[in-house]
């Protein structure tokens, strides 16, 4: 097995047939297909169905895909470090689906204009998830917000500390936060994340029974709701910073005010220690007034 044959097994993948992938590794089509049939033979095990066409993928063939992207991007990885090129490779990192995702592409493009050799694969996940693929090492790091369940073997650094708001819409009169939750309808965000548990205790906390008229699983459908008049609702301050003051009436929520925190995860122990330092500078800096540094 080499890095030659791995390469042509994922063109294979990416462009879909033996003969578009043999252009984009540089070879013909037959020294593919030699390069494949030589890996099967390796393996032991047959990694396309060759009667259809074009020949699709096993199951073998689909796990050994993923193993070979792991083996490519270690030795690339190991190739950076050996000429001291330490921020370079591919970081793989991982994603709440939230809000979190709305400071992530400003973070990682300017990861690529400072460090162009740096390399990032983005995957989007659940907290639980993340966390496990971070610990086993499928991750370099992984976007979570504050959790309970941080493995001893993992270390959790914020980059964002930020309140939440109460939202209503913007001809609302009202600014006493406790009579508008009791008394306007409520557009609940329902998610299994820490944010939603968060906001639903402070709720319960103050004994305020809500007009619930809506259960809404992304906070970008929440904003828009309200924007429309539709409810009242809970959001975080990285929701509204893209949002003219005058779009919304945004009261503080809580007594006091409620903060949430997300914060980058990984392993304390790392050989990505210095890419994910800078990367959670960048973070923290993208934040403005919200962010914290290590």
């Amino acid at each position: 097995m080499d890095t030659r044959q791995l390469r042509s097994l994922i063109a294979i993948a990416t462009h879909g047939t033996f003969a578009r992938a043999a252009e984009a590794v540089h070879l013909t089509p037959s020294a593919v297909s030699q390069q494949i049939q030589a890996l099967e033979h390796e393996l032991g095990v047959l990694l396309f169905e060759r009667s259809s066409r074009p020949p699709k993928l096993t199951p073998q063939g689909l796990q050994a895909i993923d193993m070979a992207r792991e083996i490519l991007r270690l030795s690339d990885d190991t190739k950076s470090s050996l000429r001291g090129d330490r921020i370079s490779g591919t970081l793989m990192l991982g994603s709440v689906r939230s809000s979190a995702l709305d400071l992530l592409p400003a973070a990682i493009v300017q990861m690529r204009s400072r460090y162009p050799n740096l390399k990032t694969n983005l995957r989007i996940s659940l907290s639980s998830t993340l966390i496990a693929d971070v610990a086993s090492g499928h991750l370099d790091a992984a976007i979570v917000a504050e959790h309970v369940s941080i493995p001893p073997a993992l270390r959790w650094s914020p980059f964002l500390r930020e309140p939440l708001w109460l939202i209503a819409p913007a001809d609302t009169k009202v600014t006493d936060p406790k009579t508008l939750l009791a008394a306007l309808p409520f557009i609940r965000f329902r998610s299994s994340v820490p944010l939603a548990n968060l906001i639903d205790t402070e709720i319960s906390r103050q004994g305020i029974t809500t007009n619930d008229i809506a259960e809404i699983d992304t906070i970008g459908s929440i904003v828009t709701c309200v924007r429309h008049g539709m409810g009242i609702s809970v959001v975080p301050h990285v929701a509204l910073h893209e949002l003219k003051e005058e779009a919304l009436v945004r009261l503080p929520f809580g007594e006091p005010q409620v903060v949430r925190q997300i914060g980058i995860v990984e392993r304390t122990v790392s050989p990505r220690g210095e890419i994910i330092e800078r990367l959670h500078e960048v973070l923290a800096q993208v934040c403005g007034e919200h962010g914290v540094l290590r």
